[in-house]
């Protein structure tokens, strides 16, 4: 049995396929996996499973993928935790957004490529 604790990811985005296909990568990479379509049930599972980073649909149809950043980055518990946008389309407003928040957040445009997204979640989960 190996001394290394698995890292585990909280992925959150509403198109079910993209879901799932991003779960299945992340555990097939020896991760473990949460997942949610929403972004309020995503709130609740990072207070209660602490994901060591979250990889966050900004459209989401409850609430936007960076209002969910806020409640993160708001609470002590989740503060801390670092975020890798997902987004279709990557407009000045998202990129103003996801700029002004600190060093530790991310973005990737969708859609994701499998190397892109394993790249990243291992370049975020060492620094």
């Amino acid at each position: 049995m190996s001394d290394i604790a698995v890292k585990k990811i909280l992925v959150v985005d509403d198109e079910e396929e993209l879901l799932t296909l991003l779960s299945d990568i992340l555990k097939r990479a020896n991760y473990e996996v949460i997942s949610t379509t929403r972004g309020k049930e995503a709130i609740e599972l990072a207070i209660n499973r602490r994901p060591d980073v979250v990889i966050l649909d900004i459209g989401l149809p409850d609430m936007d993928g960076t209002e969910v950043a806020a409640v993160f980055g708001g609470n002590p518990s989740t503060a801390d935790i670092p975020i890798i946008f997902l987004t279709g389309i990557i407009t000045k407003q998202e990129e103003e957004s996801v700029g002004r928040k600190t060093g530790k957040h991310y973005i990737i445009a969708k859609p994701v490529r499998v190397k892109v997204l394993l790249e990243m979640v291992s370049k975020v989960l060492s620094s």
